[in-house]
């Protein structure tokens, strides 16, 4: 049985001192997003066209996907199509059994997470040795990534002093970021040299050149691709934009939304293989024909994987990315999974406060916080929601339908919670978990204003 977000929420916040930096990190992330968007006057008419393109591009998505295969392939590229997350990992499987591959590197691919690439192939005895050090670094403590961008958010320097002691023999207690980073780098830097196939992800994938662009702030997609003879990019079909004049949005968008830059470190652009190399592209549905007809959630598959919306929301930032379950965490996370298995994922959608700042920081204009109120109500439909919730939401249906019933019940209420306060301050009591309850009020505001709305008014 999938643990569910409010238990592994607990989890997480039970270490207070380490939820509060967790949540003030992801703030400062979030605040160097709101100076790199204000720092250009045509902000928001970057985001309108990077969403018109998107509709554009998910209308028309047959036709571009046909013109992006035969451009590719005209270049000299290998197309690959898979319905599902199993026939992309065996599609890449096959390609390293025929050349008998043993070394392996990747870059940051949030596809390869959804499809459980990583593990597919250990299963089979191959190696894969994530590339961005993030990623590096929670696959030696054998975790998933807790966020798109900032694979290991969720830990602190000392955590990664002693990942990388145990694994890379550094010095122990030696927490400098400086010594770690270039510990990884020597570390990675043969990885690269011996590497026989390099994996990346697609950030944009343009129908009218067949090529296909890859951002990093590491550079270690380049190392991967430039080194290694065959090159393997894995693309959800919703990546692709009709021409190469549109990634001069989507780049002015994507890093200012995901670090507050100005622009990515790196922007590769790949348009067919080198010399004596081999490239392919594996394009991949796994259910996102299935969202792309549903009305209500079709323009969840507009997301440029920024995680802008991961670093605002009050939820995601408190409870942390592993609360989620999934490889893709948050609020985007949690309109995209339910509709790969609704019945898994049903909680996801109420780990929301439904508050809307995700919606505000899409660069791409996704109604977030609407589709997580749609799915709640698909949920309920298909009877996966909890009963103890079913139940009180019902009960609350009743109460908030009957005004007299709700003040009577609100002034027993605010009498229990002075003279009994046992009775709602107990670990029965989901609110008190980890909570400082507030002190119940003399009065409720209906009657303070009936008692002052007149001097109020003159």
């Amino acid at each position: 049985m999938t643990p569910k977000h409010a238990d592994l929420a607990e989890q997480f916040i039970a270490d207070e001192s380490r939820t509060n930096w967790h949540d003030e990190t992801l703030w400062f992330v979030r605040e160097k997003r709101d100076k790199a968007a204000h720092g250009i006057p045509e902000w928001e008419d970057l985001r309108e066209w990077g969403s018109q393109i998107k509709n554009h591009s998910l209308s028309n998505l047959s036709q571009y996907l046909k013109e992006f295969e035969e451009k590719a392939t005209a270049n000299g590229i290998q197309i690959h199509w898979a319905a599902t997350g199993e026939e992309h990992n065996q599609i890449i499987h096959k390609i390293i059994q025929k050349h008998n591959i043993q070394k392996i590197v990747k870059s940051k691919s949030m596809l390869t997470e959804e499809c459980h690439l990583n593990n597919y192939l250990e299963q089979r005895g191959i190696e894969v040795v994530d590339s961005d050090l993030g990623e590096r670094i929670v696959q030696f403590r054998k975790e998933p990534p807790s966020h798109i961008v900032l694979p290991a958010i969720h830990l602190k320097k000392q955590d990664v002093s002693e990942t990388f002691h145990t694994h890379l023999q550094t010095e122990k207690g030696n927490h400098d970021p400086q010594y770690l980073t270039e510990a990884a780098r020597h570390h990675l830097r043969n990885k690269f040299v011996e590497s026989e196939l390099s994996i990346t992800g697609v950030n944009f994938a343009i129908a009218e050149t067949g090529g296909f662009v890859v951002c990093t702030n590491e550079g270690n997609a380049d190392m991967g691709a430039h080194t290694a003879p065959i090159h393997i990019a894995s693309m959800g079909f919703e990546k692709i934009i009709p021409k190469a004049e549109h990634l001069a949005v989507f780049l002015r968008l994507l890093s200012r939304s995901a670090t507050g830059q100005p622009i990515t470190t790196f922007s590769s652009h790949f348009q067919k293989p080198r010399a004596g190399q081999e490239m392919h592209i594996v394009i991949v549905d796994n259910g996102r024909s299935k969202q792309l007809g549903r009305e209500d959630f079709r323009n969840s598959l507009k997301c440029i994987r920024c995680a802008a919306c991961f670093n605002t929301c009050p939820v995601y930032r408190r409870s942390g990315g592993h609360s989620y379950h999934t490889s893709t965490a948050g609020p985007i996370g949690s309109i995209l999974n339910p509709n790969l298995d609704m019945k898994a994922n049903a909680d996801l959608p109420f780990a929301s406060t439904l508050c809307g700042s995700c919606t505000n920081v899409c660069p791409v204009k996704i109604n977030i916080h609407e589709q997580l109120w749609k799915w709640r109500q698909e949920i309920v439909k298909n009877g996966y929601v909890d009963t103890s919730k079913k139940i009180g939401m019902n009960g609350m249906a009743l109460l908030f339908s009957y005004p007299a019933i709700y003040r009577f019940t609100g002034k027993i209420g605010r009498w229990v919670m002075r003279v009994f306060p046992f009775v709602t301050n107990n670990k029965l009591n989901p609110w008190y978990k980890q909570r400082e309850m507030p002190k119940p009020p003399a009065t409720s505001f209906r009657d303070w204003y009936i008692k002052n709305g007149k001097n109020i008014k003159n």
